[in-house]
């Protein structure tokens, strides 16, 4: 689904600071969206916490950086890691290039995967989110 000029594939789901996350089997894939990624600009460094970090829902546990942007990644659920994508330790830059595949960052094992249900998903509520928060950074 495209939102003025954005890329926001209504399957996924998504949270509050532009990160997505999508169900691949018993995990998690995590990976910033294309909003956030065109708003940062060229992604310079990615934060890769070791795997089994803990993860509690809401709170901090990377970085990512750009030239002009230092951005937190917050966790979506709780849970853990359960592999990082080590590519982006050499090629931060794949998150531009290909948000929503290579770009990945993150594997998360959630301990409910119910918890996804308060992640902001559907066309409506996707379209609604991304048109107030373009509307919103438009004002900074």
């Amino acid at each position: 689904m495209e939102i003025q000029g954005y890329n926001m594939p209504e399957d996924l789901y998504y949270e509050g600071n532009h990160f997505w996350v999508r169900e691949e089997g018993s995990l998690l894939l995590m990976g910033m969206d294309d909003f956030a990624q065109k708003m940062a600009g060229e992604i310079v460094y990615v934060q890769l916490p070791d795997d089994g970090k803990k993860l509690k829902l809401g709170k901090k546990f990377a970085k990512m950086e750009s030239g002009k942007w230092l951005g937190k990644v917050y966790a979506p659920v709780n849970g853990e890691i359960a592999a990082v994508n080590e590519e982006l330790e050499t090629n931060p830059g794949l998150i531009n290039e290909d948000c929503y595949g290579n770009g990945w960052l993150y594997k998360i094992r959630p301990d409910d995967k119910g918890e996804m249900e308060n992640l902001i998903h559907g066309a409506g509520a996707i379209e609604k989110w991304l048109l107030a928060d373009i509307e919103k950074y438009a004002e900074e």
